[in-house]
């Protein structure tokens, strides 16, 4: 499943949940704030725990044909695959989607 972005750096990712959360609270109770929010940890978790286990069977599978790995191939520098006026695009947008959901909020 190909559904996410490689070449979004961490910190925008990471920025990305939060408006996404954000966005997920307009209109819903407490109890359904609180149910979602569960749900989604518990869907993270699931997550979590299946890539660390193929990672552990990953490292196993290596040590077993002689090959000690010394870390994950794929950690990159994920900000270089953007350039800086793309990540400036891209903050600005979240910004001014935070910016529209304050207005929002002010109005209620």
């Amino acid at each position: 499943m190909q559904f996410l972005p490689k070449n979004v750096p961490p910190k925008i990712f990471t920025a990305s949940a939060v408006v996404v959360a954000y966005l997920l609270i307009d209109d819903t109770s407490a109890n359904e704030q609180n149910a979602l929010g569960n749900w989604l940890m518990l869907a993270a978790q699931v997550l979590c725990t299946n890539a660390a286990y193929k990672q552990f069977q990953q490292g196993f599978q290596s040590t077993q044909s002689g090959v000690v790995t010394g870390g994950n191939a794929n950690n990159t520098n994920q900000n270089d695959n953007l350039s800086s006026d793309e990540t400036i695009q891209m903050l600005k947008k979240m910004i001014n989607a935070l910016n529209e959901e304050i207005e929002e909020l002010k109005k209620s």
